[in-house]
């Protein structure tokens, strides 16, 4: 289980244009088939285990190699691209490579969201544990990429309980929302759409619900789908063949779908804003992009993509910034920890149950102690949260310290002994 032999090829949101991500168009069903087909030639030979994180920003592809190769890096570029050597020569230079412990860093920073097109943003680590589960059921994540990925979710949810680097409402869809203010002003009076029903849609719906927007309606390519939510959030529901009726409404369209193709394009659009005395703002959250890029061009029309939203990040963005050396120490935290197990199984385990058994207490007392306070202004809550982080981390620094500088022989003595002392039982299967 040598981490050392764990690599990441990506691509995303900082070293890619959007036209470019959206052309590595790939499966982890399609790579598997891709690498039992050419099992045994000298690229798809050197992937063991393999997963793949594919968002609305990013597409990693997290693997183990079978030994040291100069040339491993174009082998699994093979392997992303799936052989497709015009969509290889495309990207190569818009890609990023990590080996090892590198590897694995990367890993956690994706799953505590510091790699985030928003930072802080919470999506992220249900897409790094549901990427892991489909390739344990796929069968192509084997035991060094399992602990790997279950090491990067401890991090990723300990980053949510134990700092603030999720606590101001920012996301994606926050952030257009945010944009769109800037150019129509006050949204309350403003008509807006949501087209697309998936993860992107629905959270867009969620923000502009909780600002009290009440003048939104939806379409979706399912128009049961659309009237289910609709339904329950009294929202007019619509299918995609009513988008000239719903263009020709709307103040603001939010297009978050799963499209493979443009469903917005110049000839759709001209129509609408040629009988239209106010501006039609067109804000595109997909990838691949929902909206044709052309569609720019027609006067009348301002339009936006995740690459305008990446420049335009909403308030909240600053105290999250502050929170990062936090998330960062965790991440180290839970590095070490991993590669103790690796050296010695038994020390990494008891490492991490012992960390998780103080965070129980000091979130339960925490909230306890807020409990009596009452009312309580954001400021004082942070200063006592903060105060708890660094007096569970001060007590346990040492006593983790000596875990890991132990001698090899008494590794399985040392780690019985904490168990019995903080009553921590036996070590548990942490899949996440």
């Amino acid at each position: 289980m040598a981490t050392k032999q764990i690599v990441c090829l990506g691509l995303n949101h900082r070293s890619a244009p959007v036209d470019l991500r959206e052309r590595v168009d790939c499966s982890l069903a399609e790579l598997d088939a891709y690498v039992r087909l050419t099992e045994g030639d000298t690229n798809a030979g050197a992937v063991s285990e393999f997963c793949l994180l594919k968002t609305c920003n990013r597409v990693e592809l997290y693997a183990v190699r079978g030994g040291a190769n100069d040339n491993s890096r174009d082998a699994f570029l093979d392997v992303l691209t799936r052989g497709n050597q015009i969509v290889r020569r495309s990207i190569r230079d818009h890609t990023y490579w990590f080996e090892g412990d590198e590897a694995l860093e990367h890993l956690c920073r994706v799953a505590t969201s510091l790699d985030s097109l928003v930072l802080g943003e919470a999506q992220i680590l249900g897409q790094v544990t549901r990427s892991h589960q489909a390739a344990v059921q796929l069968g192509t994540c084997g035991p060094t990429l399992r602990r790997a990925f279950q090491t990067a979710v401890r991090a990723g949810k300990r980053s949510r309980t134990e700092t603030a680097i999720g606590a101001k409402s920012v996301s994606v869809s926050s952030v257009a929302i945010a944009l769109s203010q800037k150019v129509v002003g006050d949204l309350r009076e403003r008509r807006i759409a949501v087209v697309g029903l998936g993860e992107m849609g629905m959270m867009t719906l969620k923000v502009l619900r909780a600002r009290g927007l009440k003048h939104v309606s939806i379409a979706n390519r399912t128009i049961e789908r659309a009237r289910e939510v609709g339904a329950e959030w009294n929202y007019p529901a619509h299918s995609l063949d009513e988008l000239p009726a719903i263009l020709r409404e709307a103040d603001v369209v939010f297009t978050a779908t799963g499209s493979s193709e443009p469903i917005i394009r110049p000839d759709l659009v001209r129509p609408v804003v040629a009988d239209r005395k106010r501006p039609l703002v067109l804000i595109d959250i997909s990838v691949p992009r929902s909206i044709e890029v052309s569609v720019k061009e027609i006067s009348g029309v301002r339009l936006f993509d995740t690459e305008d939203l990446s420049a335009n990040l909403d308030e909240g963005l600053s105290a999250r910034k502050r929170e990062v050396p936090q998330v960062e120490t965790i991440i180290k935290e839970e590095i070490d920890a991993h590669l103790s197990g690796v050296k010695d199984p038994a020390i990494g385990p008891v490492i991490t149950d012992l960390r998780q058994k103080a965070e129980d207490i000091r979130r339960r007392e925490i909230e306890r102690t807020l409990k009596q306070i009452g009312k309580a202004d954001p400021e004082t809550k942070r200063h006592i949260q903060n105060l708890s982080h660094s007096l569970v981390n001060k007590l346990l620094h040492e006593p983790t310290t000596r875990l890991k500088e132990c001698d090899g022989n008494e590794h399985e003595s040392y780690a019985h002994t904490v168990r019995e002392l903080f009553g921590l039982g036996r070590p548990r299967n942490r899949e996440p």
